[in-house]
């Protein structure tokens, strides 16, 4: 007799601490399926956002940069680049090239590239990155 009484207060207690997880309405998203869509909002903060803001999503394209300031130049690489990307994104200019043309030419030994090339290359993805923002996708046209 103990051992059925056992076995139904247990059972007992497992359904009824099962029945919340029943009883609250499912946690999922309603756009679980449209994950892999981008969301409405563009990939760069606009031209009115904070400065805390457009620095960090201009200072991930520009990570490769040198951060160290070489004296006798106005600003570093990095910086430099972080403002070219600035002026991209609120289209004060159009070209990479244009945008970028206050960095430094020359090669530096170790790295690959120049700082005006490597600042050309990611104000190129920045313009790529914001024509898809832009550009409807099929599969909410349909």
């Amino acid at each position: 007799m103990k051992r059925f009484t056992k076995t139904v207060v247990l059972t007992a207690t497992l359904a009824l601490s099962a029945v919340p997880a029943f009883a609250l309405p499912s946690q999922v998203p309603q756009n679980q399926g449209t994950a892999h869509m981008s969301s409405n909002q563009p990939a760069t903060p606009g031209p009115n956002a904070s400065a805390k803001s457009k620095g960090k999503a201009y200072g991930k394209l520009c990570q490769d940069q040198s951060k160290k300031h070489v004296e006798g130049t106005k600003g570093t690489p990095f910086s430099k680049c972080v403002t070219a990307m600035a002026r991209l994104a609120s289209e004060q200019t159009r070209s990479p090239r244009n945008a970028c043309r206050s960095e430094s030419k020359k090669h530096v030994k170790g790295t690959k590239g120049t700082p005006f090339s490597r600042c050309v290359s990611a104000g190129a993805k920045l313009l790529k990155d914001k024509q898809d923002a832009e550009k409807p996708d099929a599969e909410t046209a349909s």
